[in-house]
């Protein structure tokens, strides 16, 4: 059974830093598309960033310029570095994988930016 586990979310000050991590396990053959989405209070779920297996990487107008995604396929992770954070990046962020076919989701993990 495959599982997506995230973690590297929690509070920070406007201005400041996170990296989100969504590390891949078990029976897997090949990981196609990976990338994150996030939910405010409220509000629908938007994609915030995914990446290509071969590197090509998309970013909502929101996330460009201050957040980067990447992957390590030999660790079946992806990450995602947050600079530059505003108080409206603040939701709860899932990751999500295209693994064999299929599309797993992180179990999400809370990010909040006080002002």
């Amino acid at each position: 059974q495959v599982q997506l586990v995230e973690s590297g979310g929690g509070l920070v000050q406007a201005g400041g830093s996170l990296r989100l991590s969504c590390a891949a396990s078990g029976r897997i053959f090949s990981i196609n598309a990976v990338g994150w989405y996030r939910q405010a209070p409220g509000k629908q779920r938007e994609l915030v960033a995914f990446i290509r297996s071969g590197g090509s990487t998309n970013y909502a107008d929101s996330a460009k310029g201050r957040f980067t995604i990447s992957r390590d396929n030999a660790k079946n992770a992806q990450y995602l570095q947050m600079n530059s954070l505003k108080p409206e990046d603040t939701a709860v962020y899932y990751c999500y994988a295209n693994i064999d076919g299929l599309t797993y989701w992180g179990q999400g993990t809370q990010v909040t930016v006080s002002s």
